[in-house]
């Protein structure tokens, strides 16, 4: 069986347990954070190359490296489209 990975999660909170099974469907058109943690996670983990998240989804190495910036700086509330914004105009 698959080992388990580790959703990034804000500073503070415990990891939130990722399996490989929970990977958002390829054909995944709304990315809400969750979803774009999940991949980054995924990466992160192992469970997926940079190379093969980016095909699987679609995704841009730029795209999917300023999902991984986000969580990096801002846990999943970095990765709302609605405060993209804000987050950039604070570096």
């Amino acid at each position: 069986m698959a080992s388990i990975h580790h959703m990034p999660s804000k500073a503070g909170r415990a990891p939130v347990p990722l399996a490989p099974f929970e990977l958002p469907e390829s054909r995944t058109q709304r990315w809400v954070p969750r979803r774009k943690a999940q991949v980054v996670a995924a990466v992160q983990g192992g469970a997926l190359s940079l190379d093969e998240a980016c095909s699987r989804y679609a995704l841009t190495v730029e795209e999917f490296l300023s999902w991984q910036r986000a969580i990096d700086k801002h846990g999943l509330a970095g990765l709302r489209a609605t405060h993209a914004q804000d987050y950039r105009a604070a570096r």
